[in-house]
Formats: C-alpha cells, sequence, structure tokens
C-alpha cells in the first residue's frame, strides 16, 4: 500500500471536504446580508418599515420569474374566469404582500403585549379557543399560509395559551437559528416537522395547542389526494388521524392583513371527528379541512402563498 503523504489534521479538528466548506461560507454570507436587510427594516418606523417591504415584494417579481410563473399558472387555474390582465394584477398584489409579510416576520418581537394587541389587532371569535382549549385535549389549530400566517407566535401566547408551531428547517442553518428565535420571542415553541407526529403527541399530552398549516405538498407517500381549487393536491392525513384517534378538537384560525397594517384574527368554531375506521374517512376528513382552507383563501386571494407548486401532476 502506498504511503499517504496527506498531513494529519490537528487535534480536536476535523477536516472537513471542499464542498460543505464552501456552502458554509457560502451560508455565512447569505447571514450575513439577512442580518443587514433585519438590522434596517427593525430600525425603520413600522408602516415605513411594511411598505418597504412591499417595494421588495415588487422587486422579487422582477428578479424571480419562476416564482412569477408558477403563481400565475395557480392563480389561472384556479379562477379561470379572470382575465389575463387581472391574473396579471393579483400577482403582483401576492408579491407586496410576500414581501410585506417577510419584514412584518423580522420584527415579529417587536410587539409590545396587551398595548400592541389592542392596537393592532381585531379578533373574532376567540370564544372558539377557549371551548376548545377547555376539553382537555390540547388543541390543533389549522391554518394556512394566508396574510400574516406567523402572527400566531405572538398572538396565541398572548392570549394565554400554551402553544407549539409545526415549521420545517430552513436550508441556512444561521437564518434557521434567527427565525426560531423570533418565533420562540413571544412564549411558544418551535417543533421541526421532520418525525413530527411524536412531537405533538407529546406537546398535545400537555394540553398545548398546535399551530400547524396544513396547504403545502407533500410527498405521495405520506399524502392522500384531496381536492384544492379543483385540482388534486398531496395533503399530510397526520392532522385528520391525531384528532380521530385521540378526540382532539380542531380550531381553523387564519390572519388577515387589511390595508392600514392591522391584522383581523378569524377562529372558527372547533371541529371534532368521530373515530371512524379506514382509509375512506381519513381521506374525506382531510378533504373536509383542506375545503376550510381553500374557504378562507378566497376571502383574501392576494394574501396566499400562490408561489409556491401546491399541485404537482
Amino acid at each position: 500500500m502506498t504511503p499517504s503523504h496527506d498531513h494529519p489534521a490537528p487535534h480536536g479538528f476535523r477536516k472537513q471536504p471542499r464542498e460543505k466548506r464552501h456552502s458554509r461560507a457560502r451560508y455565512r454570507l447569505e447571514y450575513l446580508l439577512f442580518l443587514t436587510l433585519a438590522a434596517l427594516t427593525r430600525a425603520l418606523p413600522r408602516v415605513t418599515a411594511l411598505r418597504l417591504g412591499a417595494k421588495l415584494g415588487e422587486l422579487a417579481r422582477l428578479t424571480q420569474k419562476k416564482r412569477v410563473t408558477t403563481a400565475s399558472d395557480n392563480l389561472r387555474r384556479a379562477y379561470p374566469e379572470k382575465s389575463s390582465a387581472e391574473i396579471e394584477a393579483d400577482v403582483r398584489a401576492v408579491f407586496r404582500n410576500l414581501g410585506v409579510g417577510a419584514v412584518e416576520m423580522l420584527r415579529i418581537d417587536l410587539f409590545r403585549g396587551q398595548a400592541d394587541l389592542d392596537r393592532y389587532f381585531t379578533l373574532i371569535g376567540m370564544e372558539h379557543l377557549h371551548q376548545a382549549h377547555a376539553l382537555g385535549k390540547g388543541v390543533l389549530l389549522l391554518t394556512g399560509h394566508i396574510g400574516f400566517w406567523e402572527v400566531g407566535t405572538f398572538l396565541i401566547p398572548q392570549l394565554g395559551f400554551p402553544v407549539d408551531f409545526v415549521a420545517k428547517r430552513m436550508k441556512n442553518p444561521y437564518v434557521d437559528r434567527y427565525f426560531e428565535r423570533l418565533r420562540e420571542a413571544g412564549g411558544g415553541r418551535c417543533l421541526e416537522s421532520k418525525k413530527g407526529a411524536r412531537r405533538i403527541l407529546r406537546a398535545l399530552g400537555e394540553k398545548h395547542m398546535i399551530a400547524i398549516l396544513l396547504d403545502q405538498h407533500i410527498s405521495r407517500s405520506e399524502a392522500v389526494p384531496v381536492d384544492f381549487f379543483g385540482r388534486k393536491a398531496w395533503t399530510t392525513p397526520i392532522i385528520t388521524q391525531l384528532a380521530m384517534k385521540q378526540g382532539i378538537p380542531i380550531v381553523p384560525i387564519y390572519s388577515y392583513r387589511t390595508d392600514d397594517f392591522r391584522y383581523e384574527i378569524i377562529a372558527q368554531p372547533p371541529i371534532l371527528f368521530a373515530d371512524e375506521p379506514g382509509e375512506e374517512a381519513v381521506i374525506r376528513n382531510t378533504a373536509h379541512l383542506t375545503a376550510n382552507i381553500e374557504a378562507a383563501v378566497r376571502r383574501a386571494p392576494t394574501q396566499w402563498f400562490w408561489v409556491h407548486r401546491r399541485w404537482r401532476d
């Protein structure tokens, strides 16, 4: 065997592959740029910062052609009665809302308790949260990527409920940790979606509310097909299965952004599913939850995340 001429790595230091080192350097550069933007948006007055977010959304529309194509196609197929001009106007509004939402998230820990709750929020149906919580089994909060969907990380703890938020890890670990700190600043906890069922069950056992966004594509091996805007969309059945087997109430709740940068929060009556055997019941109940989200999207279409490839034929 030919002896190696590589020098051994110093004690306590593991030599990493070049590709991994390059990825880490790229992540750090991205994080530095991200921190610069975050510092700017947090230093500006609130409304000025949110208007800047709208402008950044318009810029993103001009530079992210693939996302624009996805949004246009999704909207055209969801609303076939709309003209090309109407679809184009909707796409512009979608990107403005996404820009505002990004800035809102970067500032979410700047909300100050009850004073800001009274100042910026109109709450409708909060008695349904109390009704569901009183059952003593925990609560599943059904929501989607509508309006300022991250606002629950401030709102739900402020209302006095223990809450966890199911979220996917971001690719950049530095940005991911930053957003986790923001999400947990209000008093809730983040639960990683990977192997999420076990974590959700544990939190429900602690009588927590669990906020889950049910409007993203899931791989077919882990999903069931249900209708969403007239097209088959692969959707996780985990929420339905937990609710059916454990008798856990589901409360649909949505956050809509108003023109003056305030928020209307609407909670609906709890949904209770019977524990029925068979996959057909699971699909039917998952379709019921998906239809609830569709109705919520139709209330303010341009506030939904149309840039996501929800339908994958």
